[in-house]
């Protein structure tokens, strides 16, 4: 005889579970605990049960039409218990499980030191927040709330860039069917975290340009912080991707400097076309290295590269304290070059200012490279111009 509603309410425990059924092998287990939905069928001749849900939170027509569902299924040869085993596995998986297969994938291709610094800034970063979490059930807030707890202790730059950590993470997520939406798709860094005001590094005008390069020449320290101002005035690289340099990097006969990623602050690899005069700094510094891995040695003996702090202090020794900086010579070289008409486009993938995806960093970082060459080539010449009208001058007022 089929259930009522009033008789499903009014079931009460009894010493022993009992089960009330509704017909077609639908009953209600009744014990201490609770009211339960079950079904007991047979599959390739194994006994199965179906639990369908728990009194009155599933009512009976509701678990009548669950089981209804279960009987077609049966009909058609599916197990319903495969389907109900495959969505609790994706239920369960959590936002560090999910993460773990995208590293698997993800890690392609780069430095197993760019891997394992990644992933210890999500474990000290991310995960203790929301490691945990169901990734099906994860919402923006979850993240949003982690990421502010990052920037709120002054790690700007970290909260934003797992911000975009986890957005790819949740990427991952729908496109392997393990989430339906990436809570974070439309989120940028600024919608949820406070913009930083734009730091302005000393610099000198451009009018300025011949006697700082008068200075560098006749400059009395060392010669490899000579040649590295030299280097750094004609390449206009990042103080720490300049003191950084291996040999290895270097491809004379190609004219070309191939940074990698893990050094580049953008985490993506980044081409320098190499001019004549740069290639001819590089070849005076190949007869100081003595077989030395780094381009620019410390002076301490150690095998490790000069400090970053050289390039500065060698500026302030030259009377520039307060007025130039190694970042400034990145930003003169972008005044310049625009003042000369050069695109915008490549002067910017040159001073490699563009905030590249996984994606695209393989093809952005060799993006306009001929005409690249072409405009480091012009400011080589240009450098050297400004360095002979300087000595012509003092010539004549000698």
């Amino acid at each position: 005889m089929a259930l009522s509603d009033i008789t499903v309410r009014q079931a009460k425990p009894k010493d022993k579970p009992y089960k009330l059924t509704d017909g077609s092998g639908l009953y209600l287990l009744v014990n201490r605990a609770g009211k339960y939905w079950r079904y007991d069928y047979r599959f390739n001749a194994k006994r199965k049960t179906v639990a369908y849900g728990v009194y009155p939170v599933l009512t009976l027509a509701a678990a009548r039409d669950a089981h209804l569902q279960t009987k077609r299924q049966l009909k058609a040869g599916i197990d319903p218990m495969a389907g109900r085993q495959e969505e609790r596995q994706v239920a369960s998986l959590t936002f560090r499980k999910v993460a773990q297969q995208w590293r698997e994938q993800w890690k392609i291709g780069k430095t197993t030191k760019h891997d394992a610094d990644v992933w210890r800034r999500l474990e000290i970063d991310v995960f203790p927040a929301i490691g945990d979490k169901p990734v099906a059930e994860l919402t923006t807030a979850h993240v949003r709330d982690c990421v502010k707890a990052i920037e709120q202790r002054g790690a700007l730059d970290i909260a934003k860039r797992q911000l975009q950590k986890c957005s790819q993470i949740m990427r991952y997520a729908v496109a392997h069917d393990l989430a339906e939406r990436n809570p974070v798709a439309d989120v940028q860094p600024a919608d949820i975290l406070p913009t930083r005001k734009k730091r302005n590094y000393a610099r000198l005008d451009a009018k300025d340009l011949p006697q700082l390069l008068c200075d560098i020449d006749h400059y009395v320290g060392g010669e490899h912080t000579r040649l590295a101002l030299q280097l750094m005035v004609l390449t206009f690289v990042r103080t720490s991707e300049l003191i950084g340099a291996t040999w290895s990097e270097f491809d004379l006969p190609g004219k070309r400097w191939d940074i990698p990623a893990e050094r580049m602050k953008m985490r993506t690899p980044h081409i320098v076309p190499l001019s004549r005069q740069s290639i001819a700094v590089l070849e005076t510094l190949r007869a100081l290295s003595f077989g030395r891995d780094y381009v620019f040695p410390a002076d301490t003996g150690k095998p490790t590269h000069m400090s970053n702090n050289t390039i500065l202090y060698a500026l302030y020794r030259m009377g520039y304290r307060g007025r130039m900086t190694g970042h400034g010579f990145r930003g003169m070289a972008s005044t310049i070059l625009h003042e000369q008409g050069w695109p915008h486009a490549h002067i910017e993938l040159q001073l490699a200012h563009q905030e590249r995806d996984d994606v695209s960093a393989a093809y952005n970082h060799a993006l306009y490279l001929t005409p690249r060459a072409k405009m480091m080539q012009a400011w080589a010449d240009h450098v050297g111009r400004l360095r002979m009208s300087k000595v012509v001058a003092m010539r004549t007022a000698g």
